[in-house]
Order: structure tokens, then C-alpha cells, then sequence
């Protein structure tokens, strides 16, 4: 038996960052999100039943500052993945890891352990590591140079599929390991979920090489359709079917007008700037998710939904801006609110049958 997220009937949908504070929008206004486990539970269980396939979370170590310290607190993501798992009959949850804080021994055994629980519905979003002041507070190196980021990674996941395919225990001798007498037991029932968001080209070499699903940005549609179909022949070159997949935030109201006050309110005249520029400047500073000739466009955007793509107006208006990321290739997209649990009913209950109408998803079976 497969994993859902390898169906190839649907255009994926799931949630980005519920474990975080705040989620995905850098905002002062009350409602935004608090990242509690009883929150958490509440969305699982919502989107568990509405048919919706993914929970993907931001492995956070220290906040972005400013009146709010957005992404201050955050619930680890391995036992948070563990714990929806446990309480959930068909979503799949990943856990998102730095390859440099944990050790692909210890995370491959533990991605096995939640196998178990899960009945296979566990994916690893891996990352390869760029927030600078993370890594100092962990007492870490972060390289400079992205090659050699990404050579850690490479040979941290070789020991990880290494640890889930062999059957004899085994020794192992690299550049960055060297590991004894070592043995992946138990090891998952399928075939994992791999996840990567990468921008540098050694990043996304490294996404084709060894992700089942690539996450990027999609800021201008007419240059991410022929980004994603480049990164899809890359993979096909490699023999490798890489989906891609991208991030939005969603505000619907019966109204557009609606729709955009509420942009207006909690994006902008509430907005933690300090914050968005703390997240802004990080990304200049070190990361390639981004195409940093367009991240000085996307200010903005940074506040409402962490740069996420706008999917802003009425459920017919939201249901179209699906229907475009789909258009542009996307084999799906994460969803963020300002409170996820409030605003989902309603993107359930007005969006979701536009889409199967549409037929890029399957009802729910009842």
C-alpha cells in the first residue's frame, strides 16, 4: 500500500506552520494563531474528516523578534507529528528536520517509530539549514557555502534510506559520519514522503536527487509555470518523478471587499513590521527560498502569510487562484490562516466543492 500524498488523481492540499506562533502571518491583532497542542488537535481532526492530505510544520529554534516575536514559540515537530498521528485516521503529518541538529541515526529510528503509530502516514520535510542566528543559538557552524550544506545533507539522508532499506547491520564511513555496527530496526512499511524546499541550484540538485515533492514560492505565475516545468524535466532527466509544491494564505469572505479589509487590517495597519523586516533581512542574508530579485517586491506579502501565495476574496475568487496554481503545474499547495481553525469551516465548506466541481479533488467519502 502507498501513501496518499503519491496519489496522482488530486491536486494535494494541507496546512503550513500550525505549530507555530502566529503560523504564517506577522500580525499584532488577538486572533491570530496560538499554536497550542489543543489548537493543533482541533485543526487535525478538521482536516482529517474535510479530506485535506498534509500537515507540514516549521521547525523553529529561536523567534523573529518585534512586538510579537513571531515564531517565538513553537511545538517540536518529530513528537508533534507523533501526537496528531496517534489521533487521526487518514491525513499524513511530516516532521521537519535540520540535518545538522539531529542525528539521522536517532531521526530515522524515530520516522520509523511514527510509521508504526501512523499506519504509514508520516513524511520528513528535511532542511538543510540557512537561519544563522539558529544555529548560534544551538552552538552550531553553519557553513557558508551551499555546496558543502548540501554534501552534509546528502550523505545525513544516505544513511537515513540506508538505515530503512538494509536488513544486515552495517558500518558506515564518510566525510561527516562514521558510524558502527548500526541497523534500522524496525524500519517504515512504505515508501516515505520526502519533502525539500530548496532555491540555490546545489539545493535543488539536491531535491532532485532525493525529495518526492520540492516546495517553492510562487510570486509571479507566469515565471513559476516554466520554473516548475523546469524543475520537473530536471527531475525526469533523472529518472525521478519530483512533485512540486508551493505555500499560499488564504483569506475568504462572502465578499471581496471583505476579504481585502480584512488583508488590510491584520496585514498591514497591524502588521508586526519589525518582525517582517527581521524575516525579510534573514532571508536576504541566507537563504535561497526565495528569488532574491523579487523578495524586495514581496514585503508585503512576508506580513499577510510569510510570502505565501494570496488567495484573497470570495470562495469562488479563492477557488480560481487554486485552480491557477494548478494551471501552472503545482501538484499542490499548503494553506495558512490567520486563526486556522476559525477560517478553515468556512474554505471547507464554500471552497472545497468548487475544486471538486473543478475536478482537481475527490469528495470525501461520507
Amino acid at each position: 500500500m502507498t501513501n496518499s500524498m503519491f496519489a496522482d488523481n488530486q491536486f494535494l492540499l494541507g496546512t503550513f506552520a500550525s505549530n507555530c506562533s502566529g503560523g504564517m502571518s506577522v500580525t499584532k491583532v488577538p486572533e491570530r494563531w496560538v499554536n497550542s497542542w489543543e489548537n493543533n488537535l482541533r485543526l487535525a481532526t478538521m482536516l482529517d474528516d474535510a479530506g485535506i492530505d498534509f500537515m507540514l510544520p516549521i521547525a523553529r529554534w529561536i523567534g523573529y523578534g518585534g512586538e510579537t516575536n513571531f515564531h517565538g514559540g513553537v511545538l517540536e515537530t518529530m513528537t508533534w507529528a507523533a501526537g496528531l498521528l496517534a489521533k487521526t485516521q487518514n491525513i499524513n503529518v511530516f516532521a521537519t528536520i535540520h540535518v545538522a541538529a539531529n542525528h539521522p541515526v536517532v531521526a530515522a529510528k524515530q520516522i520509523a517509530t511514527i510509521d508504526q503509530i501512523s499506519q504509514g502516514r508520516v513524511g520528513l520535510n528535511i532542511v538543510a539549514g540557512w537561519n544563522q542566528p539558529e544555529y548560534d543559538a544551538l552552538g552550531l557552524q553553519l557553513v557558508a557555502g551551499h555546496e558543502e550544506r548540501y554534501a552534509y545533507a546528502q550523505e545525513w539522508f544516505d544513511i537515513v534510506k540506508a538505515l530503512w532499506e538494509r536488513e544486515e547491520a552495517f558500518d558506515w564511513s564518510g566525510n561527516y559520519f562514521n558510524l558502527k555496527n548500526v541497523l534500522g530496526d524496525p524500519r517504515p512499511s512504505r515508501k516515505v514522503p520526502i519533502l525539500n524546499a530548496a532555491g540555490s541550484g546545489e539545493g535543488r540538485g539536491f531535491a532532485v536527487r532525493n525529495a518526492d515533492f520540492l516546495f517553492t514560492p510562487a510570486i509571479d505565475l507566469g515565471r513559476s509555470k516554466e520554473e516548475v516545468a523546469a524543475l520537473k524535466k530536471q527531475g525526469a532527466d533523472a529518472q525521478r518523478n519530483v512533485g512540486v509544491l508551493t505555500f499560499s494564505h488564504v483569506v475568504c469572505r462572502p465578499t471581496e471587499k471583505e476579504a481585502k479589509d480584512y488583508v488590510q487590517h491584520f496585514g498591514q495597519a497591524n502588521a508586526d513590521w519589525e518582525a517582517v523586516d527581521n524575516l525579510v533581512r534573514l532571508q536576504f542574508a541566507h537563504a535561497h527560498s526565495f528569488p532574491h530579485d523579487l523578495l524586495s517586491l514581496i514585503r508585503d506579502r512576508m506580513a499577510m502569510g510569510h510570502g505565501g501565495f494570496p488567495l484573497v476574496g470570495t470562495p469562488q475568487q479563492v477557488a480560481e487562484g487554486i485552480l491557477a496554481l494548478h494551471a501552472a503545474g503545482f501538484n499542490g499547495t499548503t494553506l495558512s490562516f490567520v486563526d486556522y481553525a476559525e477560517e478553515f469551516p468556512y474554505f471547507r465548506d464554500e471552497v472545497l466543492p468548487i475544486l471538486e466541481q473543478a475536478g482537481i479533488r475527490k469528495a470525501v467519502s461520507a
